[in-house]
């Protein structure tokens, strides 16, 4: 089975040779009057020119997936990042000093951003130091592969009909996930057997999640109690489903 690590490797490749290519394209849209660089720097094959994408076409798939990948495995530098595609902060106008990728592309202003959108993509291809570092922390990315493995027994056994075991199953995943995630932001646990709503409200109090994500995680948490404890109804293979993929969305959104 492939393996977190082993996918996220792939998609850093990916990214970094679409970056490229779309460097190149900016290239031979803003030379020669911005781009003080020769095609000889540029990580690509020639021959391959008249084949590069349109960057105001592409662009906004590749920062999308660049942030997400960015945000789990670099998270210190998605400031740096953004700030090339959007102003951090308030503006009177936009500027030859102030001005954005994403003012370039809603057509604010005609300026280069070719020098910008390099900026992006070395940070992107820092990532890569990481996989390579002894200080890269793979413990999120194991824990991640685990818990994709339990959530698929989770899933096996509600499907055969253990329903209370399935969700019981998918409400340890959650768990495990919220206190990983305290533990990332250095939130103190002070309960010595924390419930899910407990570690829930501790991740809310201090900003880690927003309102809609806080009410996923205690509808979750409702769900694991229906299945722990005898309530007045018994919990059904479709709560469970729910909780399931509920379950799988939190693990994969927050970090």
């Amino acid at each position: 089975m492939e393996t977190n690590l082993e996918k996220y490797k792939q998609d850093l490749e990916k990214l970094i040779d679409e970056g490229e290519r779309l460097l190149g394209s900016l290239y031979l849209s803003e030379r020669p009057n911005f781009v003080e660089v020769s095609i000889d720097e540029l990580e690509i094959d020639p021959s391959e020119l008249e084949k590069l994408p349109f960057f105001h076409d592409n662009y906004q798939i590749w920062y999308s997936e660049s942030l997400t990948l960015l945000e789990q495995l670099l998270p210190n530098r998605v400031s740096d990042f953004t700030k090339f595609y959007q102003y951090p902060g308030e503006r009177e106008k936009v500027t030859s000093e102030n001005y954005t990728i994403e003012d370039v592309l809603a057509g604010y202003c005609n300026r280069p951003i070719f020098s910008k959108f390099r900026q992006q993509l070395a940070i992107i291809k820092s990532v890569t130091k990481r996989f390579e570092s002894s200080l890269f922390d793979i413990k999120q990315l194991v824990q991640a592969d685990l818990f994709d493995s339990e959530l698929d027994e989770a899933q096996e056994l509600n499907e055969k009909g253990f329903i209370r075991a399935a969700g019981a199953v998918a409400g340890v995943v959650l768990e495990k996930h919220l206190k990983q995630i305290c533990e990332k932001h250095n939130i103190q646990i002070i309960k010595d057997n924390p419930t899910i709503n407990d570690l829930n409200q501790l991740l809310k109090n201090n900003n880690v999640i927003e309102t809609d994500k806080w009410r996923l995680i205690q509808h979750l948490g409702d769900l694991r109690n229906l299945c722990d404890h005898f309530k007045k109804r018994e919990p059904t293979k479709e709560d469970v489903e729910e909780m399931i993929e509920g379950v799988r969305k939190i693990i994969k959104t927050i970090f």
